[in-house]
């Protein structure tokens, strides 16, 4: 277990970061001289998708490559982790997010006239919260659609019916995908490791907001794992989902 906590606090730090980051220093850049070389959503939507990737590749095979408590917990649902190892993982991927947020904060900071409160810092939110204003219903929609998609994708990817190796990139393109749909409505979360800790840094309005962008990622994670071999059946034999994300 030490050894595991220790990569998923890897991957989740890394996550948070580089996905967040992305969003917070990248995605809308100006030069002095008012031209703007930005990465914009896409270039949001594949650094969180990379993140994952290429954290999954590095440290998938010692924790399995959770990074996010709506995976663990959809996992432990589909019998692909024992329910008492949740606690340790969740608690990780918490801590690590807000790790990962609290440097970002660091590195922001340091541009003249930052805000965190004022710039959103990344977080994700509904109604006026919401980078396209949209409403709680449809961001509570948005995000337990989204991430029980997610987790059929990991479920998949990692099935010992699937091909080997290939899970990493599976799932890094798929969040990629989460993100591109669902920016607009929510700032997308579908983890609340990664809602958690950018909003511990910008004010009571996110913070006001985050109860949802943990009950329904958790939500959408569950309904996956319950249903997953339901519809999709599973290998009697399966192996632990380290051995499943190893090339």
């Amino acid at each position: 277990m030490p050894k595991r906590v220790v990569a998923e606090f890897l991957g989740t730090f890394w996550l948070v970061f580089a996905g967040c980051g992305s969003a917070v220093l990248a995605a809308g850049f100006l030069t002095p001289a008012g031209v703007h070389l930005g990465i914009g959503f896409l270039g949001v939507a594949l650094a969180f998708g990379l993140s994952v990737m290429t954290m999954a590749y590095a440290v998938g095979h010692v924790s399995g490559g959770h990074f996010n408590p709506a995976v663990t917990l959809g996992l432990a649902a589909a019998g692909r982790l024992p329910w008492r190892d949740a606690p340790a993982y969740i608690a990780t991927q918490v801590v690590a997010g807000a790790a990962g947020a609290g440097v970002l904060y660091v590195i922001a900071a340091g541009r003249p006239g930052f805000d965190a409160t004022e710039s959103g810092f990344a977080t994700n939110g509904y109604g006026s919260h919401s980078p396209g204003g949209y409403s709680l219903v449809a961001s509570l929609v948005t995000e337990i659609v989204l991430t029980a998609v997610f987790l059929f994708v990991i479920l998949g990817a990692t099935d010992t019916r699937a091909p080997r190796g290939f899970a990493p990139i599976a799932i890094g393109l798929s969040l990629t995908l989460i993100h591109l749909v669902s920016i607009p409505v929510t700032n997308t979360s579908v983890n609340p490791a990664r809602s958690i800790g950018p909003a511990l840094f910008a004010g009571s309005g996110p913070l006001g907001q985050l109860w949802l962008f943990i009950v329904a990622p958790i939500a959408g994670g569950l309904i996956a794992g319950f249903t997953y071999a339901a519809l999709l059946g599973q290998n009697e034999n399966a192996s632990p989902l380290e051995l499943a994300t190893a090339a």
